[in-house]
């Protein structure tokens, strides 16, 4: 099983890619994470060139279909979610009876430097989600003072984040079999 994990900030050192590196620690047996990094590469949203998107938002959208699930990570930005990040969802949703988020079970998760980790940011992505046709998972995780949240190898300090993280790890991991089994029933 595959997840793909997409941090929404462009930041080399960003918290939110951090926390989808702790992430990819607290995977069950026989799931392996992918750590999308093209986010930077997708163009503006345009409906003149949606029949004929560029090679990056091919590949973004590629990426999303080829996982068995999604797991984001998301910073906030003025109380919702980065621009670049919410194109690329745009771009994933289009045309709506093809998109590559439709039914994909997705899950949100998110660290700040605040006191709150980005729960406005969390709720705006779950929002956009749904909107896309994803599968938006229950489950999530705010890491508040990212800053002081990890040690050097990207682990969480505190013990209860990991093991919350752990949770939401293998909650979308348990979606994302429940959709392939269903999509083998349905076969």
């Amino acid at each position: 099983m595959r997840l793909l994990a997409v941090s929404g900030s462009l930041r080399r050192d960003s918290h939110n890619s951090r926390l989808l590196r702790a992430a990819a620690q607290q995977l069950p047996p026989g799931v392996e994470l992918e750590l999308y990094d093209g986010l930077k590469q997708i163009p503006p949203f345009d409906e003149d060139d949606e029949a004929t998107p560029s090679p990056a938002v091919l590949e973004w959208r590629d990426a999303i279909e080829a996982a068995d699930a999604v797991l984001f990570a998301t910073p906030e930005y003025n109380s919702s979610i980065p621009g670049q990040l919410k194109n690329a969802l745009d771009w994933a949703s289009r045309p709506k009876a093809e998109a590559a988020l439709r039914n994909k079970p997705v899950a949100v998760i998110g660290a700040s430097k605040s006191m709150f980790g980005a729960l406005w940011a969390q709720a705006e992505l779950r929002k956009v989600l749904s909107a896309s046709g994803a599968r938006v998972l229950d489950s999530e995780l705010a890491v508040a003072t990212a800053h002081e949240a990890f040690n050097d190898e990207d682990k969480l300090i505190e013990a209860e984040l990991g093991d919350a993280l752990g949770s939401v790890v293998q909650d979308l991991a348990d979606a994302a079999q429940r959709r392939t089994q269903m999509t083998r029933v349905a076969a």
